[in-house]
């Protein structure tokens, strides 16, 4: 593939990740000003961002095998206009039921449509194996700048709009995504050097441990950027900071996720995958056990952003190549979306439990002992996976036993 060819698409899925992921990112700037209009506790906001997340987990298995079967384009563009949907039903919704409906179920399945699972799928078809790991760290990152611009960009549509304004707003940017996906045009059904059936593909992968170490331990992944990017507005106005304080904190995340995606998806060509995010895991509860315990000041807080944001989506480029890496790109984006269900639940808990511990204790200070225990196990389970490839027949099953590396 040609070198101009490889950068319209890794631009394309950098800029529907970046948008999509983006809006995400910024929810917990809504989460004081939607309370108070409505008169909720800030366990209402945060179940239907939890029942999002948990829909978005429970969706993308299935959203990958039609992306599997026809193709990323259609599902991306079928999902950008599920979010701009979601997005006015949450601006308008006045009841508890209507805003989970829209916030929770209609976002929540778009996300499934416009995120990592089927933009890393079809990019990591539709180049070469050598280049896959760059190509995937690339579009990350790509989509991290979204992450940075559409921060400040959207505290200032709250500011001089109003919060409704704000997500109608965003609701019509999400359609910018439908001309935008057009390069994602794969073509899944020609791809891999063996027709496997898709039932093979799923036995094949629920009979390896290694598949099963990914799922459990990608839940640490989840529950850290939820309970960060919903509640640490929140836990930093209660500390006394002001507002601009989360803004900035949040925009540092973004800004270092930029440079720590792509450092994520080189380090993945360079050494063994299993061992990057097993260093990740560890390094994440580093910071959030500093952060916890060290007095909160402006300088901590931008240190703790800028540590968090270098392996912010890190994981999911890498946890993308170990899949691709042991079961091959055919039915990679399904595959991916059942590991990807392992983090969704975590990021059920981590924004559900923050709203429910604070609610009940008026504190965080439980989430952010369980964050770090959460992420020391996580990097212990990703240690023994074995990455090897499996090398399939057409006489025979291959043997999935396998000993820890």
């Amino acid at each position: 593939m040609k070198p101009q060819n490889i950068w319209v698409l890794v631009l394309a899925g950098g800029i529907v990740m970046g948008i999509a992921l983006g809006i995400r990112h910024a929810f917990g700037l809504f989460l004081v000003p939607v309370c108070m209009a409505h008169g909720w506790g800030r366990e209402t906001f945060s179940l239907a961002i939890a029942i999002q997340n948990l829909v978005w987990g429970l969706f993308q298995p299935f959203v990958g095998m039609v992306a599997d079967r026809y193709g990323a384009r259609r599902v991306i563009q079928i999902g950008a206009l599920c979010y701009a949907l979601g997005l006015l039903g949450m601006a308008l919704g006045q009841t508890t039921l209507m805003f989970i409906l829209s916030t929770g179920l209609v976002i929540g399945i778009a996300l499934a449509c416009t995120t990592f699972g089927v933009v890393y799928g079809a990019l990591s078809r539709m180049v070469s194996p050598e280049q896959r790991s760059w190509a995937l760290g690339m579009a990350g990152a790509t989509g991290g700048l979204g992450l940075f611009l559409l921060v400040p960009i959207i505290q200032l549509l709250i500011d001089h709009l109003n919060w409704n304004l704000a997500l109608v707003s965003l609701g019509i940017a999400c359609v910018l995504i439908l001309p935008i996906a057009t390069p994602l045009a794969d073509s899944p059904v020609q791809s891999g050097p063996q027709q496997q059936s898709l039932r093979s593909a799923l036995k094949e992968a629920f009979a390896h441990r290694g598949f099963w170490l990914l799922s459990i331990g990608f839940f640490a992944c989840g529950f850290h950027l939820a309970f960060i990017a919903n509640h640490l507005p929140s836990y930093l106005s209660d500390k006394g900071m002001p507002p601009t304080a989360a803004v900035t904190g949040l925009a540092i995340i973004a800004l270092s996720n930029v440079a720590g995606t792509y450092l994520c998806g080189l380090f993945g060509n360079w050494y063994r995958r299993k061992y990057v995010l097993f260093g990740i895991y560890v390094l994440r509860s580093i910071a959030m056990g500093a952060f916890y315990m060290l007095p909160l000041t402006t300088f901590s807080l931008y240190a703790f952003c800028a540590v968090m944001g270098l392996v912010w989506l890190g994981t999911v480029p890498l946890t993308n190549g170990v899949l691709s890496q042991i079961f091959g790109v055919r039915y990679l984006t399904t595959l991916f979306g059942f590991v990807f269900f392992g983090h969704q639940l975590g990021s059920f808990l981590g924004v559900w439990l923050g709203g429910y511990v604070f609610d009940v204790t008026h504190s965080y200070d439980i989430v952010w002992r369980l964050s770090v225990a959460i992420g020391l196990i996580s990097a212990v389970l990703h240690y023994p996976i074995n990455d090897a490839e499996i090398h399939r027949t057409t006489s025979r099953r291959p043997s999935l036993a396998e000993s820890p590396t």
